[in-house]
């Protein structure tokens, strides 16, 4: 049975719950309450799996807090024997307009430090990731405090599709790969 790690970035504690930052544990609570999985306290996070169509679907939420995400990162990619190929990270982005997809085989870490971290723990930035926008509205000064806001009312609306949208995106990126999805997904939104 083939392997997947999909990481959501985001850091632990009911504080950070419905913010900005935590866009990537929220995607990967929406999937699994999709599926009807629930999250386990393991070493490094929490995880959960789903086998479909004979894939193994094994989904973190690590518990370093967003800085230090590389070591929980590379603890499940080996305990696990799987291909750096067969790893999606989903975090924010600050560059991309709120609800903007942007699915990538590689790429800088565009001044995010969970994945600047991953890059240093894998000592490379060719892995996939799903960056989601998360607009940049802020005041000069505000970043660390705009990423750690909570969305507005009518921005989880829209989120609530937009997590159906990347629920079907980490299916086909496992079933039909990062081209084709990259392919679909960039182009649809």
């Amino acid at each position: 049975m083939k392997k997947y790690l999909i990481v959501g970035l985001g850091n632990i504690g009911k504080e950070y719950t419905n913010t900005r930052h935590n866009i990537g544990f929220e995607i990967l609570d929406s999937f699994a309450a999709k599926v009807n999985i629930s999250f386990s306290n393991v070493k490094f996070g929490s995880v959960s799996e789903y086998k479909f169509k004979g894939r193994s679907f094994i989904f973190l939420k690590p518990n370093t807090y967003m800085n230090l995400s590389g070591s929980a990162v590379t603890h499940w990619l080996k305990s696990e024997k799987i291909p750096l190929t067969n790893l999606l990270i989903i975090s924010d982005d600050l560059n991309l307009p709120f609800a903007k997809l942007r699915l990538k085989p590689s790429g800088s870490n565009g001044g995010h430090n969970g994945l600047r971290d991953i890059e240093s723990s894998l000592n490379t930035n060719e892995y996939n990731r799903l960056r989601v926008g998360i607009s940049n509205e802020f005041k000069k000064g505000q970043q660390s405090n705009f990423v750690l806001s909570k969305f507005s009312d009518e921005e989880l609306l829209k989120l609530t599709e937009l997590k159906e949208t990347i629920n079907e995106l980490i299916i086909s990126f496992v079933m039909s790969g990062i081209s084709i999805t990259m392919n679909t997904y960039n182009l649809k939104n």
